[in-house]
């Protein structure tokens, strides 16, 4: 069910949150936090989707600011969307027109579930200044990024780690979790040898694969050359090569769900290493509220990792 409020106010969706709870047609009880998703007006329906399929693994209220350009007549249309079309969450989308799009963080304050924690993502291009200085960063405990949405992803990741501060996480990071997980899922069985170098492919406009670097380079103290200019078309991280003495491991995408893994001394094996979408990140950050330090440190340490 969709209940449309053009040209309204705060408070009236706040009323009428109100009043669809007493009639029974939507129940914040059970919710664990609030997702604000800032956007822009029209771009909505994909991150809400996203969000709609994550909120099944954690139920939430979804807030939706988006905003269009000055120029506009300053006005507030919104959205209440519960039942079927709201997943396990009750989603309310915000579209702010104009000047009344400057005070975003008053937009939300009160729409927010009480005593719950607050994660706000941009889905697309990333915030212009420090995302924890920002209104809807200001909020929250968690705020995710999508460097990858970028113009320019590889730029973004640089000034992401400029501007780090705990509590921050970008999709980029999160798209690496089943390449991580698998190569230290191979270094887990014998030959137990230290790895002596490292190359890790992708392509040139691929935050993940810098990052995965960097992680490579923090975990096994070794030297991580970086080839971003291999001529392959395919999106995303291409392979990993970790190099010891009786022979090196190496992992590469062969399809777009597929990745084989060699080894000297061992058949070849062909694993399932599919890209991960907005629901899947999605779904993993809100796991955790706290923290992600190991992204933290990857970020601030070792992005530069030609050597």
């Amino acid at each position: 069910m969709i209940i449309d409020l053009p040209d309204t106010t705060t408070s009236q969706v706040s009323k009428k949150l109100v009043t669809l709870r007493e009639e029974g047609g939507a129940v914040a009880l059970g919710r664990v936090l609030t997702l604000v998703i800032a956007t822009a007006i029209g771009a909505e329906e994909e991150a809400i989707e996203a969000a709609n399929e994550a909120s099944r693994e954690h139920p939430m209220r979804i807030i939706v600011v988006s905003t269009n350009g000055a120029g506009e007549e300053p006005r507030l249309d919104a959205e209440i969307r519960v039942g079927g079309d709201a997943g396990a969450s009750e989603v309310i989308v915000l579209r702010a027109h104009g000047e009344t799009a400057r005070d975003q963080q008053g937009l939300v304050t009160g729409l927010l579930l009480p005593d719950a924690p607050v994660v706000t993502w941009w889905p697309g291009e990333c915030p212009s200044q420090r995302a924890c200085e920002t209104p809807l960063g200001r909020i929250a405990q968690r705020r995710i990024t999508d460097s990858g949405a970028s113009d320019d992803p590889v730029g973004m990741l640089a000034r992401l780690a400029e501007d780090y501060k705990p509590g921050d996480t970008d999709f980029a990071w999160t798209r690496l979790t089943l390449w991580r997980g698998q190569l230290a899922a191979a270094l887990d069985q014998p030959p137990y040898e230290p790895i002596t170098s490292a190359e890790v492919a992708g392509a040139p406009d691929s935050p993940s694969t810098l990052l995965l670097a960097a992680w490579l380079r923090r975990q096994l103290q070794v030297p991580v050359t970086v080839d971003v200019a291999d001529g392959n078309p395919t999106a995303g991280i291409h392979r990993v090569v970790l190099h010891r003495a009786t022979g090196a491991v190496r992992l590469e995408r062969v399809q777009p769900a597929v990745a084989q893994l060699s080894q000297a001394g061992q058949p070849t094996h062909e694993l399932s290493l599919p890209r991960r979408g907005l629901r899947e990140c999605l779904a993993e950050e809100l796991r955790r509220l706290d923290p992600d330090d190991v992204y933290g440190d990857v970020l601030r340490s070792g992005l530069d990792a030609r050597v």
